[in-house]
């Protein structure tokens, strides 16, 4: 069993978007918008290649995500290099709740079996100079476990 796996996912960021539902022959059908799902399966990729062939933890497990977002180049150096140092934190989108649901889907079945087993969550948003989302996830381990 792993106890602990770390990885980066590269570029930008993205947030989980919502389900979008259609009329299709008079049945309403759902479909993910084609940014989350392809950002999904970059997070599955990187966690696949992170896990190396290991079987996806079982119990309860710790997450921790770090999103980096870009830091304006319109912005003046001063204020480039105070982004850089975290004096100055995203407060805009994308949200940070729906980028660790971006994140978690993309895990599901990888890391964990499903990420109803994330019991402790920790997550931040800065910027970086390298735009990315590190992911750390570690077994917790339990005396007793109720279903």
């Amino acid at each position: 069993m792993t106890d602990q796996i770390t990885f980066t996912v590269p570029g930008n960021p993205v947030a989980k978007g919502r389900a979008r539902a259609f009329l299709r022959k008079g049945r309403v059908a759902h479909y993910t918008p084609p940014k989350t799902a392809v950002y999904e399966n970059l997070v599955r990729m990187t966690a696949q290649q992170a896990m190396a062939g290991r079987e996806p933890m079982d119990g309860p497990v710790e997450l921790v995500v770090s999103a980096r977002m870009r830091i304006p180049a319109s912005w003046s150096r001063k204020r480039q290099q105070a982004a850089g140092t975290g004096a100055i934190v995203p407060t805009a989108r994308p949200d940070l709740d729906n980028i660790v649901k971006a994140i978690k889907d993309g895990c599901n079945g990888i890391l964990w079996r499903d990420d109803s087993q994330v019991v402790e969550l920790r997550a931040q948003k800065s910027y970086g100079h390298v735009p990315c989302v590190q992911v750390q996830v570690r077994s917790l381990k339990v005396t007793e476990e109720v279903n």
